[in-house]
């Protein structure tokens, strides 16, 4: 299960201007925040604030019960595999925690947004979809999970209207993009579908082996 975020800080990049906003990304399975960090340093906006969080370090079942920084469990690869229900809740709940110490610090959340890359991609949209209030928007690239429960409805109103821009790369095969266009689908059917935004990039690696399990 995943465990509390706030026993590792995260990586921060302040904002050098008055009028913040603020940007949130999570790193993917077995990586750390401070790369994403230095990469976001470089095509910064002066009144951004960049916060990339890292995953608490647990054994992971995917990889042989291996120890590395982790969002949650992940169980298996493919469409119907298991998935650890409560450790992507309580991940999202840390999330949502980051989010409301930077709406204390002064930073509304409808100028907040967040992202991910691979398996945090995942856990920005189940945090996205189920917070309130609503962020500016989210930027995910893999699959929705706990796609199940979305049937009994759990999208506050007002993230209805929500931007998503899911972006994906075409050269990763364990994550192909039609996995990202069956998520995108289902997002349409969750939030109202002009603002749902479905990108590919030819050459560009997609997410991980985390990102196989997707919307079908």
């Amino acid at each position: 299960m995943c465990g509390d975020m706030s026993a590792s800080p995260p990586a921060i990049t302040p904002a050098t201007c008055k009028g913040a906003a603020a940007v949130i990304f999570l790193h993917g399975l077995g990586d750390r925040g401070h790369g994403w960090a230095e990469a976001l340093t470089g095509i910064r906006s002066s009144h951004m604030k960049y916060i990339c969080p890292h995953a608490p370090v647990i054994a992971v079942p995917l990889n042989m019960n291996m120890s590395m920084p982790s969002w949650f469990d992940i169980i298996g690869l493919l469409p119907d595999s298991q998935e650890e229900e409560p450790g992507i809740k309580q991940a999202a709940e840390n999330v949502k925690t980051l989010i409301d110490q930077e709406v204390k610090n002064g930073i509304p959340s409808n100028r907040i947004i967040w992202g991910g890359f691979s398996q945090n991609s995942s856990l920005s949209s189940f945090t996205a979809l189920t917070m309130q209030p609503k962020p500016a928007g989210v930027v995910p690239s893999c699959w929705l999970p706990l796609r199940a429960s979305f049937l009994q409805g759990p999208v506050h109103g007002a993230n209805k209207d929500m931007s998503i821009l899911q972006c994906h790369g075409d050269v990763r095969p364990f994550s192909s993009p039609k996995f990202g266009s069956r998520t995108a689908e289902k997002l349409k059917t969750l939030v109202n579908t002009a603002i749902v935004t479905f990108r590919t990039y030819e050459g560009l690696m997609s997410p991980g082996n985390d990102g196989y399990q997707a919307i079908h």
